[in-house]
């Protein structure tokens, strides 16, 4: 297991989601626990984006929820490494559903943030893409550096899919940018701004 790698990838991961999210006109978002959820609000707080707070594992499972209530909205989920590993059932029930309207984006910095900057199973031999093609995604990828990440990005955001791409970014500690922490209040806005105030 490769543990000093991580350090030293190109691609960051702040600049990363503020790429993926700086024309995301309507697309509805999900946001994995953690550093991935700091880094959308990072990019800017916004009433379509829902960040999970502690409910590792469960990011791919909610937004394929999402993605098949709302089938004429682009869904997409920026996660972590370690909780796309937690959540591997979530994968393969997304191919069983196959909605066109997802995809998935793991920030894969080969590190459990949130508790220390273990080292995750990706720091060895374990390869999400691979793991997704695996499991039936029929459109997937390890991007490691910017070239491969601006050949990719509008398939990210438009292509049909479900897609998934593991993003290799450096590990490295941030600043912290906490979306609103309510979970209540972010269900509520959340809703409102996807079915009008009414819905709220």
């Amino acid at each position: 297991m490769n543990t000093e790698r991580a350090k030293d990838y190109p691609l960051r991961r702040r600049e990363v989601v503020a790429a993926l999210l700086r024309d995301r006109d309507e697309m509805l978002v999900v946001t994995g626990l953690g550093a991935s959820s700091w880094d959308a609000a990072a990019a800017g707080d916004h009433p379509l984006t829902f960040p999970l707070w502690g409910a590792m594992g469960g990011t791919v499972s909610m937004a394929l929820g999402l993605a098949l209530a709302q089938p004429e909205r682009r869904v997409l989920v920026i996660t972590g490494d370690g909780d796309a590993l937690m959540g591997a059932n979530g994968l393969a029930s997304v191919t069983v559903q196959n909605p066109a309207n997802l995809s998935i984006v793991v920030l894969d910095n080969e590190r459990y943030g949130e508790t220390g900057m273990q080292p995750t199973h990706t720091a060895g031999t374990t390869d999400l893409a691979a793991m997704a093609a695996a499991v039936g995604f029929q459109t997937t990828g390890t991007v490691r550096d910017q070239g491969e990440f601006d050949a990719v990005l509008p398939a990210i955001l438009r292509a049909p899919g479900p897609m998934l791409h593991a993003i290799k970014v450096r590990a490295e500690d941030l600043p912290l940018t906490l979306p609103p922490r309510d979970g209540a209040h972010l269900k509520d806005r959340f809703r409102a701004a996807l079915l009008g105030p009414e819905a709220g």
